[in-house]
């Protein structure tokens, strides 16, 4: 039995060239291979945002219930952003 199903897709002309280039320079060898690893990229990225959202935002969403004097609101945290960008940019 395969392990593997033929599948056919439609890309636009822009993705269409982008995969061809990438066969023709070697990087990859067949444009199922392109295909492969950006599913494989997909995959770790929802995990990733899977797991953050399970760990991270679960846990501050909790912390905030408990204690909701921790909350800042958007105007703070913007400027927070704000302030710290002004300071990375001063850094370097």
């Amino acid at each position: 039995m395969r392990s593997t199903r033929q599948l056919s897709i439609t890309v636009p002309n822009e993705m269409a060239e982008m995969l061809r280039n990438k066969v023709e320079s070697g990087e990859y060898a067949s444009e199922s291979e392109i295909i492969r690893d950006g599913l494989r990229s997909l995959e770790m990225r929802d995990r990733a945002l899977e797991a953050w959202l399970r760990d991270d935002v679960g846990a501050a969403y909790d912390a905030m219930k408990t204690d909701p004097s921790r909350a800042r609101s958007v105007a703070q945290v913007r400027a927070s952003l704000v302030a710290a960008h002004k300071s990375a940019l001063r850094a370097g």
